[in-house]
C-alpha cells in the first residue's frame, strides 16, 4: 500500500467533506469512503464552525444590502 492510505485523512478531507455535504451533492463511494475514514469529532468540530461561518456571511450580506438600500 501506498504512504497516503496508511495515514489518516487531514483536516482538507474533513473540511472537504462537510462542504460537500452542505451542498448535498455526495457519491455513494466518496460518503463511504468519509465515514469510514474521518473521525466523527473533527467532522462535528468541522460542521458547527462551516454553520456559524455560513450563518455569518448570510447576516453581513443582508446587513449590506439592507444599509444600501436605506441611502
Amino acid at each position: 500500500m501506498s504512504e497516503q492510505h496508511d495515514r489518516p485523512p487531514g483536516l482538507l478531507a474533513t473540511i472537504r467533506a462537510v462542504l460537500w455535504s452542505f451542498a448535498g451533492i455526495r457519491r455513494k463511494s466518496d460518503y463511504q469512503r468519509d465515514a469510514a475514514q474521518l473521525k466523527p469529532l473533527h467532522v462535528i468540530i468541522a460542521g458547527i464552525v462551516g454553520g456559524v461561518v455560513f450563518v455569518l456571511v448570510i447576516v453581513a450580506v443582508v446587513k449590506l444590502v439592507v444599509m444600501n438600500a436605506a441611502s
